[in-house]
This record gives C-alpha cells, structure tokens and sequence, in this order.
C-alpha cells in the first residue's frame, strides 16, 4: 500500500460495506470538462479533487470518472494504450492517489471507468500482435483472413460507421473494432487476455478504488466462427444505440457481441471484486433489442455484476407515466433477481432535457420532477455532470466538434460534444472552468445556469437536486425497497415503494397542467422537504404542474 492509500484508510469516513452500491447514487465525471486546474483548457484530476466538495454537498454517495488512462485521445480516453497509468494530459499516479483520499475522506466512493472490450492500437499488446500471426500476443487481437476475394471476413459493422474490420498490411489480416479503426477489440476467449485484464482490476482496486463501470459489458467475446449477422427488419430498428442515419442499426447484432461465454468472465470479474471488502460494478449494456434481458443475465445469481444499465431511458421515446411504468416493470420481468443503474444523461447521449423538453415552457419544473422520479425508482441512479443544472444541450458549430463520431455523420448526427462541454461554475466566458480558452466552448445558455449562480436562488434546479438527494437518503424503501405501480395510464405516475414494514406512496404529474388523483385506500402521512408542491385534500391528491407528492402509508 503506497503512502497516500495509506494515508486515505486513516481518514476515510467510510465504512465497508458490501451492500452500498444499492440505492446508491452515483454522480458520473467526464473528466475532461468538469475542472481544469493546470491552465490548458482542460479538465484534469487535480481539478476534480479541488470540486469533490461539491459533489459531497449535493449528496452523491459515489462518483464515476470516465477514463483517464494513458490514452492517444482518438475516443477521448476510451482507446486506452495503458490501463496502469494516468495520462498527462490529466495529471499523474499521485494526483490520482490524491483524489481518492480526499474522495474517502468526504464519504464518497470513487468507481473508475473500465474499457475492457478493446484497446488503442498504440497499447504495446497490438503493436506486438500486429507484427506477425506467430508472436506471443499474435491471439491476443481477433484477427482473420480476408474471403477468397479480399473482402472483410463477415458483414459485421462498426458502431462508428462503416465495417467492423480493418485490413493490416504487415500480417495481411483483418483486425475486428467496433467501434473506431483505432480501437481494435481484445479476444477475451484467449484465458491469457482475461488474466491482463483481471490483473489491471486488481491494479486499481489495491490503489483504493471502490468500483468500476465497465463500458461495452456486453461486447466482450464474439462469435468464434465469425458468422454474419442477419438483417434487422425495419419495424425492428431502434436508434438508441447508434443514430438513425448509421446503417448499424440495419442489422440483427446476434454474433458480434452478447455470446454466452461472458457470463463466465463476469464470474471471473465477481471473484475478484470479492476479494475486497466492498467493490462493486456497474455495467453498460449496449443493445437496442436485448438490453433489458442482458441486464437481468449479467446481475442474476450474486456471482456477476451486481448492476446494469441499458439505454431504455437513454432514449428520445418521449418520457411519460406508461414509459416509466413499462421499462421499470419490463426490467424486473427480466432479471427477477438483479438490480438497475437508472441514468436519462450521460457523455454519449443528448442531454434528457432537450430529448424530452419539446413544447415544455417550464423545463426548470420538468428538470426538478424529472429528478423525483429517478431517484425514487427501484434501482441506483447515475447523475451526469451538469444536469443538476438543468443544463440544456450545448448546440455547437461544426468547426467547433471535437467527437469522430459527430464529424464522420455530420449534420443529420451532431456527435456527443454536445453533451460534453465544460462544467458551468461562474457566470464567466469560460464558466470558471479554466482561466484559457476550452477545450470545447462554453455555451451563453450554460453560463447562466453557473453553480455559483443557483447556489444563492432558493428554487434553483441546484437547490432542488440537493433538497431530494437529502430526503432520499431519510427514506430507506426509496434507496432498497421493492416497487408496485398504482397509476400510470394519463398524466400522473403513482407507485409504492416498501422496504420493511414501511411503504412510501409516490405520485408525480408528468405535465404542465393541474392534475388531480384519487387517494388510494389507507392512511397517508404526508412527507415534506422533498420541495415539490401538492395537496392532500380529503380523497384527492392535487397537483400544480410538474408537482409531486410522498407520503407513508399507515
């Protein structure tokens, strides 16, 4: 144990407790924009220490850091070409150590971004596999020989456009990447990778981490015979995973990702994770058909992940009772006996309240109540830098792009810069993010909504985020209880949350309207300091618009 872990456990105001990722909330960090502490214009890890008050004070119980590892930046640190290191572009080892001990201190828990599926193709495990089919990492990549007429092994196809394999001269092989050409996939049916990699999960969790959250979870293995997908019909296709305008979506991904041979490795990742007092992992779960049901085979059994998270509420579906409803039941349906990660932002999706805000005058209102809602589902949330702003997103200028995604589909998809701008501190040109021009502007839409700003108003976005995280936190069926809906047909959504012997009614009006409803059997003790008006009034609960109402059911 090096110094400043040491250091951490003697001041940690944590406890080790293996249960404490469920109900937690979990505040993501995109580092690259939350504070720049060096000058550059971009975030770094010594600016994140420097903000970690404020996490602490808005009250998450966690935090996740996108990746920060040695990395050529071609996906902004998720093409990592060292898994052990920092890059310096955000700082070192020790400023890192740094950020965990003053984390620990605060009582937040740090879970740290994994990308285990793929690499850089500068991470000296590709150089080497590259140089010929007979080195000792030549197996260590999925590598094919081109069909008979040069072609591409199968008609698999990258999440980044165009196909899944790019042709290398030196061993006149293909190499699969899902997503960039820079980003070849790992063969995680070599035992030799999945001890690398188990290994670099070690290397973190004895440096003091909490957690991980493992992109891609589901894009692990492939099919060893490489056979083509089958197309997608058209009533099929759903653009939550990739935009509409990316031929991705045309197909049925059943031998590119989800092969049943990662639920063995994920047993493998959970015996690791066990040897540690209190790690845990949640995983992203990216499919468009299959989401939920992947969620419910990766969180089953106590021996995988512990949580999941798909794209259902990831996505433009318009936000409503019966959505709400219908994707929290369709999840328990699915995995009986796991456990959600429930996010609606986060640094590769629009903003959700320029998804969901289309004719909404009030957004402020449809921010707070939107918030509600999250954090009162049978689950763990995710909150994304930013939102507890009400941050719009950014719309930018195409020489403005930074994201190879949004520049290769350009202007029918904008990329996910948009979503990744900096953190708005003070009402300045830079938000008080940097003294130096940003790595990506600073919207005049954001600078108005600066924390520093919503700090001194009383019915800010901010203010409400933090009054509801406390009564959270009062309220135990809202972090571990089990859920039963009660309304869900028109403008209101009504559930029941129990945990014990105690069940808390929990009613919100999804509208700009006033809503009424009628009381449901039992005595209700009406709940306060969760800052969002209505009225029991005899046997009817009144809502103004976008207003909620808790209470105990005796």
């Amino acid at each position: 144990m090096n110094l400043a872990m040491s250091t951490s456990a003697s001041t940690s105001t944590l406890v080790a407790d293996k249960d404490w990722w469920r109900g937690a909330v979990i505040y993501q960090i995109y580092p690259r924009s939350f504070q720049d502490s060096d000058g550059n214009g971009i975030g770094d890890l010594a600016g994140i220490t420097s903000r970690l008050s404020y996490v602490a004070n808005l009250g998450a119980d966690a935090i996740w850091i996108s990746p920060f590892f040695t990395s050529p930046m071609k996906d902004f640190g998720y093409d990592v070409s060292n898994y052990t290191d920092v890059d310096p572009t955000f700082g070192t080892l020790g400023d890192f150590d740094g950020l965990i001990e003053e984390a620990h201190r605060l009582g937040i828990r740090v879970m740290i971004d994994l990308v285990l599926s793929h690499t850089s193709d500068q991470h000296p495990w590709f150089i080497e596999s590259r140089t010929s089919k007979d080195n000792a990492k030549s197996d260590w990549y999925v590598w094919s020989d081109p069909q008979p007429d040069g072609s591409p092994p199968n008609n698999w196809l990258s999440i980044f456009g165009g196909s899944a394999w790019a042709w290398d001269a030196t061993r006149c092989q293909y190499y699969l990447h899902n997503f960039l050409t820079q980003q070849p996939d790992l063969n995680l049916h070599n035992a030799d990778v999945q001890d690398a990699l188990l290994s670099v999960v070690r290397f973190w969790l004895d440096r003091g981490v909490d957690g991980f959250r493992l992109d891609t979870i589901n894009f692990y293995f492939h099919d060893k015979q490489l056979r083509s997908n089958p197309p997608l019909p058209a009533d099929r296709r759903n653009a939550s995973i990739a935009p509409a305008v990316n031929p991705y979506n045309y197909q049925e991904h059943l031998y590119d990702k989800n092969q049943p041979e990662n639920l063995e490795f994920l047993k493998r990742f959970r015996a690791v994770l066990d040897e540690y007092p209190a790690a845990a992992a949640v995983g992203e779960v990216g499919d468009a058909q299959r989401g939920l049901e992947i969620a419910g085979e990766y969180t089953s059994g106590g021996d995988k992940v512990q949580m999941c998270y798909a794209f259902e509420l990831l996505s433009a579906e318009p936000m409503t009772p019966a959505r709400v409803a219908d994707v929290q039941e369709a999840f328990q349906a699915a995995a009986p006996e796991g456990w959600a990660c429930w996010a609606f932002s986060n640094h590769d999706v629009v903003r959700h309240i320029s998804r969901w805000s289309e004719g909404i005058e009030d957004t402020d209102a449809f921010a707070k109540v939107l918030n509600a809602i999250l954090l009162s589902l049978r689950g763990s949330a995710c909150l994304y830098e930013g939102e507890e702003l009400g941050l719009p997103e950014a719309e930018l200028q195409f020489e403005d792009l930074q994201d190879p995604y949004g520049i290769q589909f350009w202007p029918d998809f904008k990329g996910r810069d948009g979503c990744r701008t900096p953190m708005v501190w003070e009402p300045t040109e830079t938000g008080g993010f940097s003294s130096v021009k940003p790595w990506l502007p600073v919207p005049p839409a954001h600078v108005i909504r600066a924390v520093s700003l919503q700090e001194e108003e009383s019915h800010s976005v901010l203010t409400q985020y933090r009054r509801f995280l406390a009564f959270r936190k009062q309220h135990l069926p809202l972090k571990k209880g089990d859920i039963r809906f009660i309304e869900r047909t028109g403008k209101v959504l009504a559930f029941e949350r129990s945990y014990g012997n105690e069940t808390l009614l929990c009613c919100f009006n999804m509208s700009g309207e006033d809503q009424t409803m009628t009381k449901p059997n039992g005595d209700l003790e009406t709940l306060e300091g969760h800052g969002l008006a209505s009225e029991l009034a005899g046997n009817e609960i009144r809502f103004p618009a976008w207003g909620a109402y808790f209470a105990r059911v005796n």
